[in-house]
């Protein structure tokens, strides 16, 4: 009823999660900054205004939205966001962070697999007006490394 996702769709996300590279917008196995039994993140290829290497969290398994997310789910997704946010704080020095989710067309929702956004914030920094642009693996690069050693030490 509530689902968005064509009978045909093959999902990036999944690709992801599945160890796999994908082409662009989406990312590849060198984003990836965390993973675990439930769960994975990676730097996004989307930057946002001054709120770069922002990351997407998401279940292993494939729910298209809220709508469709197990319960048992939720508390590990926001364990890694938490994990992540953390990172932020530690590694880009920011000021605070900001998650976001999306659900159905009309909600801004783009990829059909449920997913979380965690960004990094700075005072003033204009997240919600700013524009997005696709960034370059090699402009994602210190970003994940610099998670990925916070994620893992």
């Amino acid at each position: 009823m509530y689902n968005h996702e064509p009978a045909d769709y093959d999902c990036p996300v999944c690709q992801i999660v599945r160890g796999e590279d994908n082409e662009a917008p989406w990312a590849s196995q060198d984003d990836v900054v965390y993973r675990d039994d439930l769960t994975t993140a990676w730097v996004n290829a989307r930057f946002w205004g001054r709120n770069e290497g922002h990351v997407v969290v998401v279940p292993n398994e494939h729910f298209e939205n809220m709508f469709d997310l197990p319960s048992r789910l939720a508390a590990p997704i926001h364990d890694t966001a938490r994990r992540v946010a953390t990172a932020f704080m530690e590694t880009y020095g920011c000021d605070g962070v900001s998650t976001r989710q999306h659900n159905a067309p009309a909600g801004n929702q783009d990829a059909w697999h449920y997913h979380v956004h965690v960004f990094p914030r700075y005072e003033g920094d204009g997240l919600y007006g700013a524009q997005r642009r696709h960034s370059t693996p090699a402009e994602r690069a210190p970003y994940a490394a610099k998670l990925r050693a916070f994620l893992h030490s």
